[in-house]
């Protein structure tokens, strides 16, 4: 007599390759900048840089929270930005790994994090200052200096530099 029913195979048998891949990294657009925000030196420059470029990215959702990583060179000029992650109506998930990935691969010598408040109330929360001093402390390690953090409201906007969280 049988005691338990025969299953049949419901998922094959998954084999992980064993030979590495090759990576490279290709710019997805185009963003042309006008000269006067290509140099990025104030927060103010760096909000028009996210209304051109940012909030009109095919990704971006204007109900959710959203962070951005400009990437600078030495001279603070713009290298390029990426879309790190897009988090729900009042809440990110934010990883140095995921920060740094694209500064590190691009060579950016600096970065300045933006994200966005879906409420439109640019006040940084406890949250904000917090991730922010952790991912400062992150670029000290890699040696990529965390210019500035930038909440962005509904026409509205702080730095965190402005408003004296990040360190003398």
């Amino acid at each position: 007599m049988k005691t338990t029913p025969d299953f049949p195979a419901l998922v094959a048998p998954f084999k992980f390759p064993s030979s590495p891949y090759e990576y490279k990294i290709t710019p997805l657009r185009e963003c042309p900048t006008p000269e006067n925000i290509q140099l990025c030196e104030t927060p103010d420059q760096a909000a028009e840089y996210w209304k051109l470029h940012i909030a009109t990215h095919p990704h971006f959702n204007p109900e959710c929270e959203s962070l951005a990583v400009l990437l600078l060179n030495v001279r603070k000029k713009i290298k390029g930005h990426q879309l790190v992650s897009i988090g729900t109506q009042d809440t990110i998930l934010v990883h140095p790994r995921e920060v740094f990935r694209l500064a590190v691969t691009t060579a950016a010598h600096a970065i300045i994090l933006m994200h966005s408040h879906p409420s439109g109330e640019s006040q940084p929360s406890e949250a904000d200052i917090k991730v922010t001093r952790d991912l400062i402390r992150a670029g000290q390690v890699l040696k990529i200096e965390v210019l500035d953090h930038i909440v962005m409201g509904n026409g509205n906007r702080s730095s965190l530099r402005e408003l004296g969280y990040f360190y003398a």
